[in-house]
């Protein structure tokens, strides 16, 4: 018999499958137990928006037709919202298929593309599946070393994946260090600057990739609807780029990818003001709370600018297993290089001080 792992590409036959949160269900039904908190995938812990989910109802009714294929109401609000021009904009499936389908649009056996160490999975994943080669600079300090990546950068390199707030650190890159960085990478290159973080940022240094679109540099800005609008479970997001990346990206893309419900809810929580300012309001007040009590604790941490934090608590592995026995889920980081750490999806109130008495409960049995 002929296996499978012989009739693909050795780097994608080497490669370990993505490990999600674990659902609560799950845990709840392996466990025994009940009113488990899923701290894991930093999704919005307020829900959904409530006009999304209106939205939605509405929509249910026309399930029996397909999508509209270019997304043309909702490329329209984008477009309206950044003033831009509606074909600099492309719709995915979530921004993990835009960054796909940035790989197989731009690298082959013989490029390579440029990631950090400790950064979000799915570049790396992207990257085997064309056969290129990838270039890993470690971080500074849990932040993305921008100077150290442009000097990474060689003749061979067609894309730079930057995760700014960074998953699974939640750190930044600033203002200087960016357009730095900008100066000197070549144009043949091209630079994903994933901002799926961008609104919970606060440091008013933080470079938002989208006023840095020249019309020259080959800049593609990615945003998703999972986190700020609470919409994970649909699976939208976009990309911002020139006119002719965003055709090509419509010449890979599969037909139909964003869904009929996804675009409606999308339209509707754009104009939830009332939903995005709760949401930063509870992730302001958590963001606090867990890095006080992380002191208290004598834990470490990164200073987050996103909707989770990473902790350091001695072997990740275990208080993962610890903190899910308690019925606290929260994400073990060894898949990430980081063994000693898990990273902590910030949570409603009640959700995160039962984190910090199980937390504080697991560090007590070291």
């Amino acid at each position: 018999m002929v296996k499978a792992e012989e009739l693909v590409l050795p780097s994608v036959a080497a490669l370990a499958p993505y490990e999600p949160g674990k659902p609560v269900e799950e845990v709840e039904r392996e466990l025994g137990i009940k009113n488990a908190v899923k701290l894991a995938s930093n999704e919005n812990p307020v829900g959904p928006s409530p006009l999304a989910v209106k939205a939605l109802s509405e929509a249910l009714s026309g399930l029996n037709r397909y999508p509209d294929g270019g997304g043309y109401y909702l490329r329209q609000r984008l477009a309206t919202h950044h003033a831009i021009g509606v074909d600099e904009i492309f719709l995915g499936d979530g921004s993990c298929e835009i960054l796909n389908l940035l790989a197989q649009l731009f690298l082959r056996p013989g490029l390579n593309a440029v990631v950090s160490e400790h950064s979000f999975v799915i570049y790396r994943l992207a990257v085997a599946a064309t056969g290129a080669g990838i270039k890993t600079v470690p971080l500074n300090g849990l932040t993305l070393d921008l100077e150290a990546i442009g000097g990474a950068i060689d003749e061979h390199t067609r894309i730079v994946f930057l995760g700014n707030p960074n998953n699974p650190t939640g750190t930044i890159y600033r203002r200087a260090a960016w357009e730095k960085f900008l100066r000197r990478v070549p144009a043949a290159t091209v630079i994903a600057a994933d901002e799926a973080y961008f609104e919970f940022v606060r440091d008013a240094d933080y470079p938002d990739s989208m006023r840095y679109h020249d019309g020259e540099r080959i800049l593609v800005t990615l945003r998703t609807f999972s986190k700020i609008f609470g919409l994970a479970g649909l699976r939208a997001g976009y990309a911002v780029a020139r006119k002719d990346v965003v055709a090509m990206l419509n010449h890979v893309r599969q037909p139909f990818n964003v869904s009929s419900l996804a675009q409606a809810a999308v339209l509707a929580a754009m104009d939830d003001r009332e939903h995005v300012r709760k949401t930063l309001e509870v992730n302001a007040a958590g963001v606090a709370y867990l890095e006080r009590e992380f002191r208290r604790l004598g834990v470490g941490f990164a200073p987050t600018q996103a909707n989770f934090v990473l902790a350091e608590v001695g072997d990740g592995r275990t208080v993962f297993d610890q903190l899910l026995r308690s019925g606290v889920i929260v994400r073990p980081m060894d898949s990430y290089g980081l063994p000693r750490h898990v990273r902590i999806s910030v949570g409603l109130e009640e959700e995160n001080r039962r984190l910090i008495e199980a937390l504080e409960a697991a560090l007590k049995r070291r």
